[in-house]
Order: structure tokens, then sequence, then C-alpha cells
């Protein structure tokens, strides 16, 4: 069974940073998507990052030039580096994977598969 942990979540004040990650297990294929989605309290859940196996990026116009995604040499893994926080980035980040590459609507949360439980992202004043 695929499994999807986040880590990196906590409490930072505004204009601070923090880096979230994502790593899956149990996972092969040669061709895949990972994202981050995040879920304030009675809000839809929102795209914020996508990076796919063939290298394509995309970023939610409210974190672009602040959020950057990365990934080291553990394949299926996804960093999440967070600059410039602000309070409404606080919220519940979820980490998300798809079987495919390509096809746009990489922040569409309907076309990932597995998802993550979540981490906790807070932003103070």
């Amino acid at each position: 069974q695929v499994q999807l942990v986040e880590d990196g979540g906590g409490v930072v004040h505004s204009g601070g940073s923090l880096t979230l990650s994502c790593v899956a297990s149990r996972y092969w294929s040669k061709f895949y998507s990972l994202a981050w989605f995040r879920q304030a309290p009675g809000q839809e859940r929102e795209g914020v990052a996508a990076l796919d196996s063939i290298g394509l990026t995309t970023f939610a116009d409210s974190v672009k030039g602040r959020f950057t995604n990365s990934q080291t040499d553990v394949k299926y893994r996804l960093n999440l580096e967070m600059n410039n926080l602000k309070n409404e980035d606080t919220a519940m980040y979820f980490c998300a994977l798809r079987d495919f590459s390509g096809g746009g609507n990489y922040l569409d949360a309907t076309t990932y598969r597995y998802w993550g439980p979540g981490t906790q992202v807070t932003v103070s004043a």
C-alpha cells in the first residue's frame, strides 16, 4: 500500500521560513507528479505547488516568489521551501501523488490518487 508522510510543519512568526518534506514509500512509477495542497479551517483545499518526474513545476499565484520546490537524491521525495510566510499561509498542508506527469491540472486535487495525513503550519503575527 502506497504511503505518503509529511514532515516539517510547525509554528513560525510572520516573515519566517519553514521547509516541508514529503516522502512516498511502497511506490514505483516512471512518471508521476508530487504536489502540496493546503486547507485552512472553513476553507476549500487549495493547490500550492507541484513537481513532476519530467521536471515541470508550478506554483499557486499566492505563493509565487516565496515558495520553491526541491528534490533530493531520494526518489519520490519533495521538499517545499516556504519563505516570507504570512498569516494567510496558516493551514494544514497535505502531500499528494498521482501516477502521471504532464497533462496540466497540477493543482487540481481531484487528479491525485494518494494523500498524506497532513502537517500543520501556523504563522503567528
